[in-house]
C-alpha cells in the first residue's frame, strides 16, 4: 500500500492503520476468550483452574500488548504528523491548537524524533 514519494507522515499512518487493523483482530480473539472464561466460571470452575490452565497469550497480555502497540504507533505518527506540519511552516503554537495540547507538548514532539544516519532533528 505505501508508494513511492510517500512522506514519513503517511508511512507512520499507514503503520497505524495496519495496527488498528491488527488490534480489531486481537481484541476480537481476546473478546472470545473472556467470553469461555466466563462461561467456564458459570460452569463451576474454580479461578485457580481457569487460570493455571489458561492457554497464552493471556487476555490481559492480549490487551496490554494492543495498548503498547497503538500507543508507539499513535505517537510516531503525532509526531511525524507535527513535523510534517513544521515544515509547511504552521507555527507550533497553531499545531498545539490543532493537536488540542501545550506548545510544550509539540515542541517535544518535534524534538524527541528518532535519529537516522546520526543526524539530530
Amino acid at each position: 500500500m505505501e508508494r513511492e514519494g510517500d512522506d514519513d507522515a503517511v508511512r507512520a499512518l499507514l503503520a497505524l492503520r495496519a495496527g488498528l487493523t491488527r488490534t480489531i483482530a486481537d481484541l476480537g480473539a481476546a473478546a472470545e476468550r473472556a467470553d469461555q472464561l466466563v462461561e467456564q466460571r458459570r460452569g463451576g470452575r474454580s479461578w485457580f483452574d481457569i487460570v493455571s490452565s489458561e492457554k497464552s497469550p493471556l487476555v490481559i497480555e492480549t490487551i496490554t500488548g494492543v495498548l503498547d502497540e497503538l500507543g508507539e504507533l499513535g505517537s510516531r505518527f503525532r509526531r511525524e504528523e507535527a513535523l510534517a506540519l513544521q515544515r509547511e511552516k504552521i507555527s507550533i503554537t497553531r499545531i498545539s491548537e490543532m493537536f488540542r495540547v501545550t506548545r510544550q507538548r509539540v515542541s517535544a514532539l518535534l524534538q524527541d524524533r528518532p535519529t537516522r544516519g546520526g543526524a539530530g532533528a
